[in-house]
């Protein structure tokens, strides 16, 4: 039996980067995986997703070349190609962690993991020990019963990204990170897409002013917006869907190629063996403390199996920690309250912290500022106008309480806010921090001028 210091199950952004680290602080370690290196996120998820996403926004730049003052007489788009960019994108990624498990001398065992009492995984009928095993198999997308997916005409996010013929026209069943992505990707390649959200508001996560703009930009691209409605009948018995959609008006029938359905994950915990170790599980999540210890002494679990943000970067932070505290070094529990949420469609959306509504509810005194792109000589020489900065201040203490924003580029924009939060500054410590100009960026600094009255640019 092959003995370790620590066992990662799965190699998604929680397992590898948390097997690095483990071997980065000296401890033998081996990485067991089902499928590709890199998991979801990079074979069937944020890689991949972006380059598809990359390829959209390209085809409507030609579209608008002449906004540009550029002439551009026929261009047209080869879906097939999309795709396999896309595959080949993830696929070099995925060699990249294969890379980096030999440059750090982890060992790769291949196979399904099922954990053992006694601090052993089985792979296959072969059995390995550790001293520390840590669960970290991630997500699937999650079925309802009125929605069977058939990975045809009912399909998933895997599906939606390799489809060997582009719709004429989709539903989109879901309007979080997932749906919203792909409804911008099929419309902006020329299919005709519906979303409908069961609750009143789209990206319903998010602060209710990106909310209404993300739908007032989907609506002006050509997308349909249902929102407090659901799909309760799909038939696929004819050449293409029949969705039937109960709303607030009504029943209404709508006809499409494809349904795709985007309305949440479901966690891979079946048939790991977690019932066989006592591993305590509520809902769907392995339950764990602030430093990822189960119930069982010696087991472990990160990321999306555990009652967390399902973020690949909550994951690789948990990872971390997690290992760190196992090689006994002095580590801060994560504060949940400040990870960062993005969401990659046009415009991008990016927030952390705490929504206008939500600062409320705690009944906390607050300044709100707001500043608009369109204001913004980047966002306008660029052609980017749509969108906006929203950052929430504690009226009496100046700790910055959320930050929201939704436009180009706004998720490599949302660090300052995470970053500031984590060092505790206040608004008046952005307000005189200089940013440079012209960029999108200096856009979070005229919000915050916005919400002290010292606004200059709007």
């Amino acid at each position: 039996m092959s003995k370790y210091d620590i066992i990662v199950l799965g190699s998604g952004p929680g397992g590898y980067v948390t097997a690095i680290r483990a071997s980065q602080l000296g401890l033998k370690t081996a990485v067991i995986e089902k499928e590709s290196l890199g998991g979801v996120c990079l074979n069937w998820g944020c890689i991949p997703t972006k380059a598809l996403l990359k390829s959209a926004q390209v085809f409507e730049y030609l579209k608008h070349a002449n906004d540009y003052g550029l002439v551009v007489k026929e261009y047209d788009k080869d879906f097939d190609a999309v795709v396999n960019r896309s595959r080949n994108v993830a696929q070099g990624m995925s060699k990249g962690v294969e890379f980096l498990m030999k440059k750090n001398k982890i060992d790769v065992i291949k196979g399904f993991g099922k954990l053992k009492p006694g601090k052993k995984v089985d792979v296959d009928g072969k059995e390995y020990s550790a001293d520390h095993i840590i669960v970290a198999t991630g997500a699937r997308s999650r079925e309802l019963p009125n929605l069977p997916q058939d990975g045809k005409k009912i399909i998933g996010y895997r599906e939606a990204m390799t489809l060997k013929k582009q719709p004429k026209k989709m539903i989109v069943v879901g309007s979080g990170a997932i749906g919203v992505e792909f409804a911008y990707f099929y419309n902006a390649m020329g299919t005709e897409v519906t979303v409908v959200e069961y609750l009143p508001n789209i990206v319903p996560v998010e602060d209710i002013d990106i909310s209404k703009q993300l739908e007032k930009s989907f609506k002006k691209s050509g997308i349909k917006i249902m929102t407090s409605a659901e799909v309760t009948n799909v038939d696929t018995s004819g050449d293409g869907v029949k969705a039937t959609v109960k709303t607030k008006k009504g029943e209404e029938v709508l006809e499409a190629d494809i349904v795709l359905s985007a309305v949440g994950i479901k966690t891979n915990i079946e048939g790991i063996g977690l019932e066989d170790v006592g591993i305590a599980v509520d809902r769907d999540k392995i339950l764990v403390n602030d430093y990822y210890q189960t119930n069982i002494p010696g087991y472990y679990a990160i990321g999306d199996v555990t009652p967390g943000q399902a973020l690949a970067h909550v994951a690789s932070a948990e990872g971390i920690l997690c290992v760190e505290k196992i090689a006994g070094q002095h580590v801060e529990a994560l504060d949940y309250g400040n990870i960062p949420g993005c969401t990659y469609a046009s415009p991008e959306i990016a927030s952390v912290g705490l929504t206008e509504k939500q600062a409320k509810e705690k009944g906390l005194d607050i300044k709100v500022g707001k500043f608009p792109f369109s204001a913004s000589g980047k966002a306008s020489a660029a052609g980017t106008k749509d969108g906006f900065v929203k950052v929430i201040f504690d009226a009496k203490y100046g700790e910055w309480l959320g930050c929201h924003m939704i436009g180009a580029g706004v998720t490599d924009m949302i660090a300052e806010a995470v970053l500031g939060r984590k060092l505790e500054t206040t608004g008046h410590e952005v307000l005189k921090t200089v940013h440079p100009h012209p960029t999108m960026s200096e856009a979070v600094m005229e919000a915050v001028a916005d919400a002290y009255g010292e606004v200059i640019h709007l």
